[in-house]
């Protein structure tokens, strides 16, 4: 067992090593490395420990559900699906005010339970909805807030990415995580359409329905582009294939998440089913070979990283357990004298704060492995603190002054040369919705519990 001292060691050289811009695999793996020479002292043990550990992991067959995953989003993001999703929901939303903004997080919400990756989702929505909202006249503060906030919702609502990496590193069941995270997903939707219709409503202005055109006197008025605009951005004939291709969307996600949800196959087999039918609608719309094989690479030089991760994140989880810090730091909070709920707030703040400087990948490796076991002994549900650490994990990408999703939507619109600060401004009634979701799960477990539970 450590002493105080090597425990401290462990944690300094982790956190100096990674915000000296290591990459958080190295770090981690280097931190392990360590930990394990200062317990056993034999680096024969320490090579011995990594190589166990990496073929236990690699051989686990539940690793293959992010690289399918990951195929089934981007076969339907590179044929257009996203667009379609896009331009249909505003079509069949023209009528309600701020439609653009709602049909910018609708089509966040359908399109995440494909593709399981807010910055995606950021940076494909800027390119979709910004030119519609700039066209029909809205603040550009609202706009590009509004496209930031929604991409949040690609790593709650499953498959998510996070919920994957989550599952693997606290051996929670996958697809339990998948289904807890419907509810929370659509209450995020609801609060951002929400506060889209109010804004609307009692200031249209920002969102382009109360322009006026200068007239000379005595002349008819003459309605704005926007208010002559009745939404129609597609034909019939157009119309006809967004839908077609929409449903076979909506299709594809009830099948995978269904199909997890009764137990008819793995979370595993459900994302190679998916990314099968996936594949097939990207064929029908005229994905050719070439372009196929470039999504394939695509996921592959993202997935492997992202495996690696995994497998040091596993050594970094054990070690940690092995040298007693993760016990020292249970015993830490059980016998500080805080309530649980004070509890969960440090562990939300020290995501909000992590979320500024790191991605949600790194944040989860670095804090999962010590805070579940404090979750769980303090009586929280397991499966509830999953999606409450996720929902915390994407707040942080908002925050001010490092939020990733804020300057991924900035660099897809280099032409707007639009600030950070905008952004942020316009993104903060977002990141206050999210914050009342997370309180809300705080208070009750259930919101995340109840739909998983109903399956058993």
């Amino acid at each position: 067992m450590f002493d105080a001292w090597q425990m401290a060691t462990l944690v300094i050289v982790l956190l100096a090593v990674v915000f000296s811009g290591v990459h958080i695999a190295v770090a981690l793996g280097i931190t392990a490395a360590l930990g394990i020479y200062l317990m056993q002292g034999d680096i024969e043990v320490v090579r011995m420990f990594i190589s166990n550990t990496a073929y236990e992991a690699l051989r686990d067959y539940v690793f293959a559900v992010i690289p399918l995953f990951m195929l089934m989003g981007e076969f339907l993001a590179k044929c257009g699906a996203a667009t379609d999703l896009f331009a249909l929901i505003n079509r069949l939303m023209r009528r309600v005010p701020g439609r653009l903004g709602i049909a910018t997080v609708f089509a966040n919400a359908v399109f995440a339970f494909v593709t399981g990756v807010s910055i995606a989702a950021a940076a494909a929505f800027s390119r979709i909805a910004w030119p519609e909202m700039k066209r029909h006249g809205y603040e550009r503060k609202f706009a590009l807030g509004c496209i930031a906030g929604s991409a949040c919702l690609g790593m709650l609502i499953p498959p998510s990415v996070l919920m994957i990496v989550w599952g693997v590193l606290t051996e929670q069941a996958i697809g339990k995580l998948f289904i807890a995270g419907i509810i929370p997903g659509f209450l995020v939707v609801t609060a951002y359409s929400l506060y889209i219709l109010f804004v609307a409503i009692t200031q249209p202005e920002r969102v382009g329905e109360a322009r006026k055109v200068p007239q000379a006197a005595g002349a008819a008025a003459v309605p704005p582009p926007a208010a002559r605009d009745d939404g129609n951005v597609l034909d019939d004939a157009q119309m006809r294939a967004a839908l077609i291709s929409t449903l076979f969307v909506i299709a594809l996600i009830l099948g995978v998440l269904g199909g997890i949800w009764l137990g008819f196959f793995t979370p595993t087999e459900g994302a190679g089913v998916g990314a099968a039918l996936a594949l097939i609608l990207a064929i029908i719309k005229g994905m050719r070979t070439r372009e196929i094989f470039e999504v394939i690479l695509v996921v592959g030089r993202t997935s492997a990283p992202l495996l690696l991760l995994l497998v040091m994140a596993q050594l970094y989880s054990r070690v940690l357990s092995m040298t007693g810090v993760t016990g020292a730091a249970k015993a830490m909070f059980l016998e500080s004298g805080m309530e649980p709920w004070m509890i969960l707030s440090v562990m939300v703040l020290v995501w909000f704060v992590l979320g500024c400087i790191i991605d949600s990948i790194s944040i989860i490796l670095l804090t999962v492995p010590v805070f579940a076991p404090i979750a769980t002994a303090i009586g929280y549900d397991p499966v509830a603190f999953a999606i409450l650490g996720i929902l915390a994990i994407e707040t942080g990408l908002l925050t001010p002054p490092f939020g990733i999703l804020v300057f991924t939507v900035r660099a897809a619109l280099p032409q707007e040369r639009v600030s950070t600060g905008e952004i942020f401004a316009g993104s903060v009634p977002y990141w206050i919705c999210l914050l009342l979701v997370i309180i809300l799960i705080a208070a009750y477990p259930q919101v995340a519990t109840w739909l998983p539970n109903l399956g058993r």
